[in-house]
């Protein structure tokens, strides 16, 4: 956090409070300065009520609606001491069981000592008619929680670290969050309140803890576990940790060592021999992949189905569709039809779509419910266009939402309640991490089949492990890779170029056809003001294909062809400032109106609400997921909200989750995985090296669908495609796979 020097100062007496959100303590208050004015002060405030004495610091900013306003990064708080004032703060509901006319008998009889009575002696309340022994003690109850957040929050402040966490502390522990927070300080950096291992650093050493104090060093390879977890790994050996942790923190390697003893004994990590390494897991990784392993093996080995005879079937098939099956499809269908679970992958024009659709047919035929599922939003979409039923993501089907202490995702179809189907099919399968393919197959009734559908190209995904590459390399599953193009795609020079990029050739970029193109731009600058032209001038206009049909992807984040900036540009091209037209910033991101939106977050509890449509009929639900693109419809300044438009699902939310958002005309190779794009515009500059790799060129050019504009230097493809790094996840569940197999 900025030094408080750099920050302006202001003091006064809160008047009253506009906008709270209980959640995170976001609020928008009117405050009494000292020297008579009256301003706005925003910020994480939370339990702010009036009359009390407020000093904040921060900096003046421009709202476009409601003007000046001061943005408060910290503050201190103090209550009231003046009767006049103690009845302001009493009457603006700041005590739970207290209104206007109870203060003010209240305030009539103890005065000034108000506050102190209520605290300490809470019985002398039933003085006043009306007031029983037990609203008094329930008046006291509340007002000390009160008073217990506001010492918190101003304890964290005082460290310089967010009010949020005094929040979050608070719901979870209580009256008991300041004696917690002195026998570990480290309990910040705990998923369920969200700090970082920095901020409970900058806590601890601040309040005098030792540099290897066991609990921090406890804390840091905890970190360093959920950090890599993060970056994909299952778990990581403790030969690699140890060092690891012990140089992050600079303590000796011993004190880390005695640290992982102590972790796994408390259960918060588990330690396996992988493979001859002592390998190092967060226990809900370990058991995650535990249970994958089990569960396919049980699958895989598992009674087969009942016997059918499918060739009349695909026959069958044939003869309504029109089609011939390759033989490797032919193969597939009826894998699937005697399997429990079955993997299938191939490459872009390889006929995945056509095989899907025939072992739908088999199973409809066999009175087979089967049900359609992937890792994401568009990815779900993308499965319903191309079979023409519906399907979901994986988490809208197993009903995920937030335990009742918000600290974990549950899900509401598990073991003890599973899906009503026969079989699943699971599409983009290579972007499912550990964890959610542990939450599916629990999911799974005990008879049901699986079809696992991916690309072993794509990229792995976000989340901890290499599922299905792990799978498909086991050989413990039955697995069909289709390698053949079909004749209805050999003059795609999308697919061919896809297919020469993944098998490391070069293909000839100065060869534009009616779908691939090439543009040279030698400087990133020039090769940004190219993109931006094909998006907003020449694709809508000389292609006729309109801006929201046009997709900018990128290797990267930052740069001039990075995602932020090429974003900051589209937006100015595409949906400009306008009188009119509402608009809210969010640290340096401004939101707009038109705005296209990606959810950068799952919020498993964010309501949507669809109109009816010409096929679809009107209904609501919750959950905007990771992922998902929308449109900004509409930017309330006065309630301080936004109203998104995602894909027909309308969800509204408060300006403090704007954080959960990012412009979309412009997004990483990596958040585009799942999708299918009309055209896609692709951004080659410069990027890291683990960023610029065959993988990502493969996955970005498979994301067209109708044409493909890659613009930059053609020697930043050429050694994207020279570039086969394959960075190594620490990933047990193949060899899981295969001992059990043996076993």
């Amino acid at each position: 956090m900025a030094e408080e020097a750099e920050y302006i100062e202001i003091s006064g007496r809160i008047s009253s409070v506009i906008y709270t959100n209980e959640e995170n303590g976001y609020t928008v208050l009117r405050l009494d300065t000292l020297d008579g004015g009256l301003v706005t002060v925003v910020g994480t405030l939370p339990a702010a009520y009036p009359g009390e004495d407020l000093r904040a610091f921060g900096e003046w900013a421009s709202h476009p609606s409601h003007g000046r306003q001061f943005r408060a990064e910290y503050a201190e708080r103090s209550l009231p001491r003046s009767a006049e004032a103690i009845y302001e703060y009493l009457a603006g509901h700041a005590v739970q069981g207290v209104g206007p006319a109870t203060a003010a008998l209240i305030v009539e009889k103890f005065g000034d000592r108000t506050l102190d009575v209520i605290e300490r002696e809470p019985e002398k309340l039933t003085l006043i008619r009306g007031i029983s022994a037990r609203k008094a003690e329930q008046i006291g109850a509340s007002f000390r929680r009160q008073s217990g957040l506001r010492r918190l929050m101003e304890f964290l402040c005082s460290h310089e670290l967010r009010p949020l966490l005094a929040v979050r502390l608070y719901k979870y522990y209580g009256e008991n969050s300041m004696d917690v927070l002195g026998q570990n300080p480290y309990i910040l950096a705990a998923p369920h309140i969200g700090g970082s291992f920095a901020e409970a650093d900058t806590l601890a050493l601040g309040m005098g803890c030792e540099g290897d104090d066991p609990n921090r060093v406890r804390a840091a390879a905890v970190f360093e576990l959920r950090h890599n977890a993060a970056n994909g790994h299952c778990f990581i050996p403790a030969d690699k940790l140890v060092p690891a942790t012990a140089q992050f923190i600079s303590v000796p390697e011993e004190d880390v060592a005695r640290a992982l003893e102590a972790l796994e004994s408390d259960g918060l990590i588990r330690r396996c021999d992988i493979a001859g390494r002592d390998a190092c897991y967060l226990s809900e990784l370990c058991e995650a992949e535990e249970y994958v392993a089990g569960r396919l093996l049980a699958l895989a080995s598992g009674p087969a189905p009942a016997s059918v005879d499918v060739e009349p079937l695909i026959s069958g098939l044939e003869a309504a569709s029109g089609l011939t099956y390759a033989p490797t499809q032919r193969e597939t269908i009826a894998l699937a039809a005697r399997s429990r679970v079955m993997a299938l992958t191939g490459g872009p024009g390889t006929g995945k779509t056509t095989s899907v659709r025939a072992i739908l047919s088999v199973f409809d035929s066999l009175g087979i419910k089967t049900l359609l599922t992937a890792p994401t939003g568009r990815a779900a979409k993308r499965m319903s266009e191309l079979t023409l039923r519906e399907a979901s993501t994986i988490h809208r089907l197993l009903g995920a939402g937030f335990s009742p202490e918000g600290e974990q995702v549950v899900f509401a179809h598990d073991e003890d309640d599973p899906l009503d189907c026969g079989a699943v099919v699971l599409d983009e399968c290579s972007m499912v991490d550990i964890t959610l393919m542990r939450a599916l197959l629990a999911a799974l009734p005990e008879d049901c089949r699986l079809i696992l559908v991916g690309d072993a190209d794509q990229l792995p995904s976000v989340g901890p492990g290499n599922v299905f590459s792990d799978i498909l390399r086991s050989g413990v599953v039955p697995a069909i890779r289709l390698r053949d193009i079909f004749r209805q795609v050999e003059g795609s020079h999308i697919v061919r170029n896809a297919h020469m990029i993944i098998a490391g050739e070069h293909p000839n970029f100065r060869e534009n056809s009616s779908d691939f193109f090439f543009l040279r731009r030698a400087g990133d600058e020039a090769a940004a003001e190219t993109i931006t032209e094909l998006c907003s001038e020449r694709l809508p206009r000389r292609m006729g294909i309109p801006a929201e049909d046009i997709q900018v992807l990128t290797p990267t984040r930052k740069g001039a062809l990075g995602s932020v900036e090429l974003n900051r540009r589209l937006q100015a091209a595409l949906n400009p400032p306008a009188k009119g037209k509402n608009e809210r910033a969010s640290g340096e991101t401004v939101f707009r109106e038109g705005d296209r939106v990606m959810q950068i977050r799952n919020n498993y509890d964010m309501i949507w609400h669809r109109e009816r449509g010409d096929s679809l009929p009107a209904e609501s639900g919750t959950g905007i997921y990771n992922g998902d693109i929308g449109y900004i419809l509409a930017v309330d300044a006065e309630n301080e909200t936004v109203k998104v438009d995602f894909d027909g699902r309308v969800a509204e939310c408060g300006f403090d989750k704007l954080p959960e958002l990012e412009h979309a005309w412009a997004m990483t190779v990596h958040k585009s995985q799942g999708s299918e794009y009309r055209a896609v515009v692709l951004a080659l500059g410069r990027g890291a090296p683990q960023l610029m790799t065959r993988g990502v060129l493969y996955t970005a050019v498979t994301r067209a669908r109708e044409l493909l504009i890659a613009v930059g230097r053609e020697d930043t493809a050429h050694k994207m495609i020279d570039n086969h790094r394959q960075s190594r996840r620490y990933s047990a569940l193949r060899v899981r796979l295969a001992e059990g197999r043996g076993s």
